[in-house]
């Protein structure tokens, strides 16, 4: 399954671990990534069209090296099963952000990729305490943010068909449903900085949601770097609960 991603840094920690855990998997996934840290829709949607050539060009999740490609030479470049488009984090759950540049978008990748499969991915709301400047967007609450999130991106997919990747539903559900991250209380905070996936959890949860939702397969514990077994069979289920509604 070949994947183009057309994002940004939150692109970035999802793409991290998601070949190295497909391949431990028996799956055959190769990861194009297009990123431009806090990039937009609306930006995604000018450098289409004034052909700008500042996209970071990340094979299969390796360290972000930017090679200044245009959107355009990359998408034409090869045939892709499946491609991923996003909101910046801070405009996720702002609705008047999304069009027409979503719209433009999709009708810009069917032209080009006319069999490959859509999907959207849906990103997480900022840790309690993160200090990124846009967070008073959402009155600096995480649950308000992600609530919004949830009913933009819910209406976003249903207006266009995309797909949604559900990685904020799972991160907000480890949130709140194991205290192991319950950071409020002392426990681990899955942000690296704040809105960034942290590299053990975080990522780790996210690569999974992804292979969970593209391969349609339910995920197994997958032992990685020194995580805890038990904390991954608990993001084993929890992945597969949000990804297949149960």
């Amino acid at each position: 399954m070949k994947i183009l991603s057309i994002g940004n840094s939150f692109s970035v920690d999802a793409h991290a671990y998601l070949h190295m855990l497909a391949k431990q998997r028996g799956f055959d996934l190769e990861l194009v990534n297009l990123a431009i840290g806090g990039c937009s829709l609306q930006r995604h949607w000018e450098n289409i069209v004034q052909n700008n050539s500042n996209y970071g060009h990340i094979i299969n999740g390796e360290d972000w090296a930017p090679v200044d490609v245009t959107l355009e030479e990359i998408i034409k470049s090869d045939s892709f099963d499946v491609v991923t488009l996003q909101q910046v984090s801070h405009f996720s759950g702002k609705y008047e952000t999304y069009q027409p540049y979503l719209n433009n978008l999709i009708a810009y990748v069917g032209k080009h990729q006319p069999n490959a499969k859509l999907y959207f991915h849906r990103t997480w709301a900022y840790e309690i305490d993160s200090t990124h400047s846009e967070f008073p967007l959402y009155d600096c609450n995480q649950q308000k943010m992600y609530e919004s999130i949830i009913k933009v991106s819910d209406i976003v997919c249903k207006e266009t068909g995309l797909i949604p990747i559900p990685s904020g539903n799972v991160i907000q559900k480890l949130r709140t449903d194991l205290p192991y991250f319950d950071y409020a209380n002392g426990g681990e905070s899955l942000c690296l900085d704040g809105f960034h996936m942290s590299h053990t959890y975080g990522r780790y949860a996210v690569a999974l949601t992804w292979l969970a939702t593209l391969t349609n397969t339910p995920v197994a514990p997958i032992p990685f770097m020194d995580l805890d077994i038990d904390i991954i069979e608990k993001i084993c289920q929890i992945v597969n609960d949000v990804v297949f509604e149960k």
